[in-house]
C-alpha cells in the first residue's frame, strides 16, 4: 500500500507542491480524463498541463525525488 509514502511525500514537498488523490472507483469519469489505465499512478502538474507521469508503487523519498526532479 502507497498511501504512508504518499502522505509522507505530501509533507516533505509542502508548500512547493501540493498533492491530491483520486479514487478512481469512486470518480471513474476523472480517472478517464486523466488517463489512469494502473493504479498507484502519479501525474504532476505544473501550470495546469501534465508535465511528468509514473505508474507503480514508489517509497516517499522516490516519490520526493521524482516530484523535484521534474520540477
Amino acid at each position: 500500500m502507497m498511501a504512508p509514502a504518499f502522505a509522507e511525500a505530501a509533507r516533505l514537498l509542502e508548500p512547493r507542491v501540493r498533492t491530491a488523490k483520486i479514487d478512481t472507483e469512486a470518480e471513474p469519469a476523472l480517472g478517464a480524463r486523466h488517463g489512469i489505465r494502473s493504479i498507484p499512478t502519479l501525474v504532476l502538474f505544473a501550470g495546469g498541463r501534465e508535465i511528468a507521469r509514473q505508474s507503480g508503487a514508489m517509497n516517499a523519498r522516490d516519490i520526493v525525488a521524482w516530484a523535484r526532479g521534474h520540477l
